[in-house]
């Protein structure tokens, strides 16, 4: 796999990324997404103690193979109670990965390496184990959500040397 640069929107600030999520643009808020689609996963929450499992059953607009939404623009219309991350969900949901961009800033960790705004390449969080592209069900297909519960572990600590080989 060859890279595939990608560079941040032209109508957002240098190095936005490193400034609190408070105030970044809509422009910047939306490139701070890595595309790892996990935020597009149903999970399970259990009814008496609260904790929420994961699952790899996919919202039928996300495509499964790319992990991107296929009517991101639109989505609600076909996705009701499809979320909108904003300051206030970030600050506030415990079920984002560990691995989001979103809750890394809300934190004020910096970016991991594989995160396409700091190498630089989009592919990088699928290298890195981060993306559930090729790893999902769509939900049109998946039957009961208990059957479908993972655990989705850390990223990859040799996705560079990966990515090189592959270059």
């Amino acid at each position: 796999m060859g890279e595939v640069a990608s560079a941040p929107p032209p109508d957002t600030r240098e190095r936005f990324w490193e400034r609190p999520l408070a105030e970044l643009t809509r422009a910047e808020w939306e490139a701070l997404c890595d595309g790892c689609g996990k935020c597009c996963l149903h999970k399970i929450e259990d009814a008496d103690t609260g904790e929420i499992e994961d699952t790899n059953v996919a919202c039928k607009l996300l495509d499964c193979s790319t992990a991107l939404c296929s009517d991101y623009r639109n989505r609600r219309a076909f996705v009701p109670d499809c979320l909108r991350l904003t300051l206030k969900i970030v600050e506030d949901v415990p079920w984002l990965p560990l691995t989001c961009a979103y809750r890394i800033r809300a934190e004020g960790r910096p970016l991991p390496g594989w995160h396409y705004l700091i190498s630089g390449d989009r592919e990088d969080v699928t290298r890195a184990g981060v993306s559930v592209a090729g790893r999902v069900i769509s939900e049109t297909e998946a039957g009961p959500l208990e059957h479908h519960i993972v655990e989705w572990g850390s990223p990859d600590t040799d996705w560079e040397e990966a990515g090189r080989k592959g270059s």
